[in-house]
């Protein structure tokens, strides 16, 4: 059974299945959505609970061995298997077929991954989750619905937010969800007569936005030049590595570059970026892709110390230019090596 965030409350109201996966990057959504499983099931009498963390690599025999026991009082009881990379390898892929499929009345079984590529999708103990109990996929909130959620986020914590100051909050917080949360949840402690305004807002909230080099390369594809500047620095400004910096920039001029190719098909497993490809590829005919390695050679070579320069700088123009927006030439030497 696939369920959605928005029906899962209903849903485990009316009946409680034997297994649950969910599956989503974003942090907030799939915590809430466990969450709600694991209080039905703690209601309806599975009062253990032991959690393990896997991967492809780990010894999946310990996990069968210990659904295979019973409890020393009989309890009933919550199996959570976790997969930080979603990878089970064969071996894990073996054993939680196998658990889904014995359905034990006194087992729930919960498994958590990041959001699952097409392929992975495709696997059989993913499509035994969806066969024998139900498959949650938590989907990020689209930016033109994200003051919309707000808003009935707004209602639960009974506050009443101004139209204005919940636009601000969803701008600073750049569709961070879980920032968002936390930062009406402040305002709710807050308290005070009346509507908060977005100056209220905006001299309660800090600059939440934490982006990664994902949502870079979300920007640049999406030729959203401020956005992706404001992202590059931000990365700059907190640390990030510059080499995963430049990876993310590389990882869009090829998805551009393969799906032109490909006559305008999405990369396989393309999915929470498809629609800033989309608006990428109206204007990918018109780069120069020879020119956008070469810029990207030069920041190679400005990390590791072999050219003289600062490599968050060509890294701007390079992103500058994937959005079409030529800044400066990129210097002879480089586009004809001697």
């Amino acid at each position: 059974m696939k369920l959605g965030s928005d029906t899962l409350a209903a849903h485990l109201q009316q009946q409680l299945l034997p297994a649950y996966l969910v599956s989503g990057d974003e942090t907030l959504l799939a915590g809430e959505a466990a969450d709600s499983i694991r209080a039905a099931a703690r209601a309806a009498g599975f009062t253990e609970r032991e959690v393990h963390f896997l991967d492809r690599s780990s010894d999946w025999s310990l996990v069968r061995a210990s659904a295979r026991n019973l409890s020393l009082f009989g309890e009933r009881r919550i199996i959570e298997i976790r997969l930080p990379t979603g990878k089970a390898g064969q071996a894990g892929g073996v054993v939680l077929r196998a658990l889904l499929e014995a359905a034990d009345p006194d087992t729930l079984l919960l498994i958590l991954t990041p959001r699952l590529d097409r392929e992975a999708q495709g696997l059989e103990w993913v499509r035994a989750a969806e066969a024998h109990g139900g498959w949650l996929q938590v989907w990020p909130v689209e930016a033109g619905r994200l003051v919309g959620w707000l808003r009935s986020r707004c209602r639960r914590l009974k506050l009443d937010v101004t139209d204005e100051g919940l636009e601000l909050l969803a701008e600073r917080t750049e569709g961070n969800l879980l920032a968002a949360h936390q930062e009406l949840q402040k305002l709710a402690l807050q308290g005070g007569p009346g509507p908060i305004s977005a100056a209220s807002v905006l001299a309660s909230v800090a600059d939440s936005a934490r982006f990664d080099v994902f949502q870079l390369g979300e920007a640049v594809l999406a030729g959203e030049v401020e956005r992706a500047l404001r992202i590059l620095w931000s990365l700059h400004a907190e640390g990030t590595e510059a080499t995963l910096v430049l990876w993310a920039l590389n990882k869009a001029v090829r998805d551009l570059w393969n799906a032109l190719q490909s006559q305008g098909d999405a990369p396989r497993g393309w999915q929470r970026q498809s629609a800033a490809l989309s608006k990428g590829l109206r204007r990918a005919r018109g780069l120069k892709f020879a020119e956008l390695t070469a810029r990207a050679e030069r920041a190679d070579r400005m990390i590791k110390g072999r050219l003289t320069g600062n490599a968050w700088d060509e890294m701007a123009l390079l992103a500058l230019e994937i959005c079409d927006r030529r800044a400066l030439p990129c210097p002879a030497d480089v586009l004809n090596p001697s």
